[in-house]
């Protein structure tokens, strides 16, 4: 079974393991990475953009999409509840400027 909820886990079959080992690989900065460009190139065309990023982690694409909404020294307003303010431990704040405002609900 492939468990989505998080990337920690679900662990990579042997056949994952070996496609990761036979893959293509290049430093990404710079554009090299075979494998990173074709993922960013059919994710893109699959939601009509003009070009997609691949994010290693769900937390580096929280912190990216909070980064691109909201300004340095907004808040961004949230159940206390909310994965952003719970489990990711201050990055927004340290690396956007961002404060977190949260309450509790039902």
């Amino acid at each position: 079974m492939i468990d989505l909820r998080s990337d920690t886990l679900t662990r990579p079959t042997a056949g994952m393991r070996e496609a990761m080992a036979q893959a293509p690989v290049g430093d990404d900065v710079y554009g090299e990475d075979p494998s990173v460009a074709a993922l960013e190139s059919r994710v893109a065309a699959l939601l009509g953009h003009e070009a997609g990023l691949y994010c290693a982690t769900g937390s580096l694409a929280n912190v990216l999409g909070v980064a691109v909404h909201v300004a340095p020294g907004q808040e961004v307003l949230c159940d206390s509840g909310a994965h952003i303010a719970r489990a990711e431990m201050g990055a927004h704040g340290a690396l956007s400027g961002v404060t977190m405002r949260t309450w509790v609900t039902p």
